[in-house]
C-alpha cells in the first residue's frame, strides 16, 4: 500500500511541477512581450524628443511646409500623451505609423531646400534620426519575436488553458505601414 501511495505522491509532485512550468512559461513570455514593447517605447521617445529639434531647424528654411510640421507636432503630442501599456498598443502602433509617414514626407521635403541640406545641425539631426529609426526597427523585431512566442503559448494546448484561466492574451504584431510595403521606384529619387 505504501508503494502505491509513494507513486501517487510522486505523480502529484511531477504534475505540480509540470503545471508550474507551464504557468511560469506563460508569465515569462507575457513579461518578455511587455519588455519588448517598453523597448519600442523608449526608442519612440527618442524619436519624439528629436522631432522638435528637426522641426525647429527646418522651420528656418521651409515656410511652405508649415502645415506638415504642424501635423507632425500634433501627432507627437498625441503619442506622448498615450499611457504606455498593453491596453494602448493598437493606438500607439497607429500613431507611430502616422508619425513615420509624416517624418518621411518632411525628410523628402528637406531634399528640395539646398540651404537646409547644407546646414550642419540639420545634417547631424537627420543622421541621429536615421540611427533612431534603425533602433526602432530593431526593437520592433525583438517585440515581434516576443509577441510570436506569447501568441504560440496562448494558442497551443495545454498552455492555452492556463492562459485563458489567467486572462493572458496574445498581442498584436508591429507591422510595416502600407507605404513601407510598396516597392521603391528609383526614378522618384532622381528627379
Amino acid at each position: 500500500m505504501s508503494f502505491i501511495f509513494g507513486i501517487a505522491v510522486f505523480a502529484a509532485i511531477v504534475l505540480c511541477i509540470w503545471i508550474y512550468g507551464i504557468y511560469a512559461g506563460l508569465i515569462k513570455k507575457k513579461n518578455k512581450a511587455q519588455e519588448a514593447f517598453a523597448s519600442i517605447d523608449v526608442q519612440l521617445k527618442k524619436r519624439y524628443d528629436l522631432i522638435p529639434n528637426i522641426l525647429a531647424i527646418a522651420q528656418k528654411y521651409m515656410e511652405h511646409e508649415r502645415s506638415l510640421m504642424e501635423e507632425v507636432t500634433k501627432l507627437r503630442v498625441q503619442a506622448l500623451d498615450i499611457q504606455t501599456d498593453y491596453a494602448n498598443i493598437d493606438r500607439k502602433i497607429a500613431l507611430d505609423t502616422q508619425i513615420a509617414q509624416k517624418m518621411e514626407q518632411l525628410m523628402v521635403s528637406v531634399e528640395n531646400y539646398p540651404q537646409i541640406k547644407a546646414d550642419q545641425t540639420m545634417i547631424q539631426a537627420m543622421q541621429t534620426y536615421n540611427e533612431v529609426e534603425e533602433h526602432i526597427s530593431a526593437a520592433r523585431r525583438f517585440y515581434n519575436s516576443a509577441a510570436n512566442e506569447l501568441k504560440n503559448a496562448v494558442e497551443i494546448f495545454p498552455s492555452s488553458l492556463f492562459a485563458r484561466m489567467l486572462n493572458i492574451k496574445s498581442v498584436d504584431f508591429f507591422k510595416a505601414a502600407e507605404h513601407e510595403k510598396k516597392p521603391v521606384n528609383a526614378a522618384d529619387f532622381l528627379k
